[in-house]
């Protein structure tokens, strides 16, 4: 009985010291690479629970969320792009304003807990947090309904800190699709993107800001990849051939995303995960696999989607367990090069290649021509400044197009 005593703890402890070897393997690799996740909804929770008051919430005793500052520390989270995110309703309404709010809250949030937290809005502004052990916080806007159809509104938003937007969330803007469309739930409007959508799309690699494609038709997927020239990002998505969700990734378009040097971080809800509601860590590191496999690790991300699903994965629970994900990669048999390229050096090649892009582009005016009035004319929106407007592209415009390849004329120019 001794005997078998002995070999019994003798094989736990073999498994607990080789489960330990990997975990302490993932905290190296953590503490030399920054964990980059695409998208958390925390500044969502903090409207939705307390009216953006930041005096009635303190971010180190919060329990209400998957996200507070001691989850972010042990999580060991080096970056975050935060969602400035506001619903489909506010379209047409007052989207504009609410988003300006959400912003808002993400910057005050740096403000109020410096040690923690530094406003980032470069790929240099992340190493340089991530060198004085604070997390660098990005801005994403989730929605393009956020811009109201307005190219002005997109360049006050970068000038606000916003490096991507999704171009829609749950529902068709007046230039572009949005995912429930390939479910059949609800109609095309635009067959991917309207002219001014592909306009946006050109106006977005002008600035530097990142193209997010989450929430979109594959169509829409498709004619931006066709046409971006910078590399496009999914901040929260996963892949479809391991659970046909319509808000994942099909294969055909991870290998696209491969070609051309982007990034897809794997969302962590149940639903996408597994397409149910249950799922746990291994589920979730089955999809790195998959798309390692199918595409390569280089365009592999974190999009964990915390604080903006009401399910999570049985060991992901919340954003401090995502070294045992990690850790989990690692005994795959993931190399540390593979993993350090997903924690964020992935990431942080696509934003600079979008820098790249940007001062490439700088001596190209700003597109100022308003998208057609008839396109966006509604009860709650004035006409006065299509008085003037003209019919023809301004002449910064048409010198832009001039500098497009064939292949993106034929992309804006089409219907």
């Amino acid at each position: 009985m001794l005997a078998v005593s002995l070999l019994v703890c003798a094989t736990c402890w073999s498994v607990s010291s080789g489960e330990g070897s990997y975990m302490a393997r993932a905290l190296r690799l953590m503490s030399e690479t920054p964990l980059i996740d695409g998208h958390n909804d925390l500044p969502w929770q903090l409207r939705k629970q307390f009216n953006n008051q930041l005096d009635k919430v303190d971010l180190n005793t919060l329990e209400t969320t998957h996200t507070n500052i001691p989850k972010i520390k042990t999580g060991r989270l080096g970056a975050q792009f935060w969602s400035a995110y506001v619903p489909c309703e506010s379209q047409y309404k007052d989207a504009i304003r609410q988003t300006l709010e959400q912003i808002d809250v993400i910057h005050r949030v740096c403000q109020k807990y410096p040690n923690t937290f530094m406003l980032a809005t470069s790929s240099q502004d992340i190493v340089e947090a991530f060198s004085h052990n604070k997390t660098a916080s990005l801005i994403g806007v989730e929605g393009g309904h956020s811009i109201d159809s307005s190219l002005g509104t997109l360049r006050t938003l970068y000038h606000l800190g916003v490096r991507y937007m999704t171009l829609t969330h749950s529902c068709n803007t007046p230039w572009a699709d949005n995912w429930l469309v390939d479910t059949g739930s609800e109609p095309s409007q635009h067959n991917g993107l309207s002219p001014f959508g592909k306009r946006l799309i050109v106006e977005m690699n002008r600035m530097g800001m990142l193209i997010d494609l989450s929430h979109v038709t594959v169509s829409v997927m498709q004619q931006v990849l066709d046409m971006s020239k910078a590399p496009v990002i999914f901040s929260h998505s996963s892949a479809f051939t391991v659970c046909p969700h319509k808000r994942n990734v099909p294969d055909e378009i991870l290998k696209r995303v491969n070609e051309t040097g982007g990034i897809v971080m794997v969302n962590f809800y149940n639903d996408y995960v597994t397409c149910s509601h249950k799922a746990t860590l291994a589920n979730v590191a089955d999809h790195f696999d998959h798309i390692r496999k199918v595409a390569g690790a280089g365009i592999i991300g974190f999009g964990g989607d915390y604080d903006g699903v009401a399910r999570l994965p049985e060991g992901l629970e919340d954003v401090s367990k995502v070294p045992h994900l990690v850790a989990e990669l690692l005994r795959r048999g993931w190399s540390d090069l593979e993993v350090k390229a997903t924690l964020g050096n992935n990431l942080l090649r696509v934003l600079k290649r979008a820098e790249e892009i940007r001062d490439s582009l700088s001596k190209l005016s700003p597109d100022d021509v308003p998208i057609p009035y008839d396109e966006v004319k509604n009860s709650c929106r004035t006409g006065d400044a299509y008085s003037n407007s003209g019919a023809f592209p301004s002449l910064s415009i048409t010198a832009l197009f001039l500098t497009l390849p064939l292949q993106t004329l034929i992309l804006l120019s089409a219907p």
